[in-house]
């Protein structure tokens, strides 16, 4: 029995790939956002994007997670973004593992959609850091769960 198990259930094997990454220590936030973004887009089109977030030259839009976050002037049709290098490594990542997930199904790289890019939280971690005078704050690190399915049309 499976450990994990993916949130979209009913895909047809024969045109569809998945790909996941689990517990990885990268931004809930920033993977929801970069999720929201290139859902919907073509494999090599969501890779050329996220290498340009990772060079910093294109923003990503910050929809749900948006206070005290700044505006860029890339952006059309939306204010806030940043550039979540870390995240957008990892989700590339993710997507090489998908286009070789592909191959290996015999699938046709260049006709691949992403019906499905989904960021949930994984398992907390908790530390204690320590303060003046004998005193203590919790120290809580949240771990990410990413999907990604695609589909050659």
């Amino acid at each position: 029995m499976a450990r994990f198990a993916y949130s979209i259930q009913g895909l047809d094997p024969d045109k569809t790939v998945k790909a996941s990454i689990r517990e990885a220590d990268i931004s809930f936030k920033h993977t929801r956002e970069i999720a929201i973004n290139i859902k919907g887009m073509l494999l090599e089109r969501a890779k050329q994007y996220l290498e340009e977030v990772i060079a910093m030259k294109r923003s990503v839009p910050f929809k749900r997670y948006n206070k005290k976050i700044g505006h860029r002037s890339d952006l059309k049709g939306w204010d806030t973004g940043r550039y979540p290098v870390k995240a957008a490594r990892e989700i590339l990542t993710c997507l090489d593992s998908l286009e070789k997930n592909a191959s290996n199904l015999g699938l046709e790289v260049d006709r691949l959609v992403l019906i499905h890019a989904a960021a949930q939280r994984g398992r907390k971690i908790k530390r204690i850091f320590p303060r003046a005078f004998g005193s203590s704050s919790p120290k809580v690190n949240t771990l990410t769960h990413l999907e990604l399915v695609a589909e050659e049309i």
